[in-house]
């Protein structure tokens, strides 16, 4: 039972601390959101955990089951089940969708996989995310638009099949049917099999659907508040200024008030 522990945790870029003492657990079997303003150090906390190397950690540890996650290249993390679904996928001209992620699979398997069964895996992955089926040929991200880029990293995570699913604001960009489609591959998966979930969002729309065990409120680098789902209902309700009073945390110069439910319209 892989188990995400992170104490202390402190991670600066160009000389610039953005997270100040994290502490978090995540076990398995459990959906933690992460929430807060822009800035705030999110998308850090999943990179740091992942591996980025723009993303210094300057005190702390981070640990998955029992393993020293912070002594592992970013490939040795992803192996022993961390996956990212990116909240900006790149686009890699000349790197053919279904070769990527044929030869990440069998990174991680003692033996390949066989053509046959990759290809029935890969297929059913990407009808499950409402794709076409010429995605597995076309370059990795190449041309693809914003909703379909998402989806994609979900069809990533399905073959994967993590241990620990870290999604960056995996549903930003995507229309109210994307949106359901996404939501219904990653419970089933969580369903399915030994899965941990940390996602960072803004809309309460997607998590209504995931429904967290967990909700974090990140604030000036530090998780400022922890509760349940109904946290995000007042946070949808709210906002952040009494988070930020309760805490003493100073509010940025502009401070932008967003709805979590503000999701894409229907197209």
């Amino acid at each position: 039972m892989a188990k995400l522990i992170i104490k202390d945790l402190h991670v600066q870029i160009n000389e610039k601390e953005i997270l100040k003492g994290i502490n978090l657990e995540v076990d398995t079997h459990e959906i933690h959101a992460i929430m807060g303003p822009n800035g705030q150090g999110k998308s850090t906390l999943l990179s740091a955990i992942m591996g980025d190397p723009k993303f210094t950690v300057t005190k702390g540890s981070i640990t998955f089951d029992g393993k020293d996650v912070l002594a592992m290249s970013v490939d040795e993390r992803s192996r022993v089940g961390i996956f990212l679904g990116m909240q900006y996928p790149a686009e890699i001209p000349g790197v053919n969708n279904s070769d990527f992620m044929r030869a990440a699979m069998n990174a991680r398997l003692e033996k390949p996989i066989s053509l046959f069964k990759f290809i029935k895996e890969m297929e059913g992955a990407i009808e499950d995310l409402g794709l076409q089926s010429e995605m597995a040929h076309r370059n990795l991200n190449e041309g693809f638009s914003g909703g379909e880029k998402k989806r994609n990293e979900i069809v990533q995570m399905k073959l994967l099949k993590p241990s620990l699913a870290m999604l960056d604001e995996i549903d930003s960009g995507l229309d109210v049917d994307a949106l359901q489609i996404v939501a219904n591959a990653v419970y089933e998966l969580f369903n399915s099999q030994d899965l941990s979930l940390l996602i960072v969002s803004h809309y309460e729309r997607f998590l209504d659907l995931i429904k967290p065990t967990h909700v974090h409120v990140l604030l000036d680098g530090k998780i400022q508040e922890t509760g349940g789902y109904e946290l995000i209902k007042k946070i949808d309700t709210e906002g952040y200024d009494w988070v930020y009073d309760k805490y003493g945390v100073e509010k940025p110069a502009i401070q932008t008030r967003m709805s979590l439910d503000a999701c894409g319209a229907k197209k």
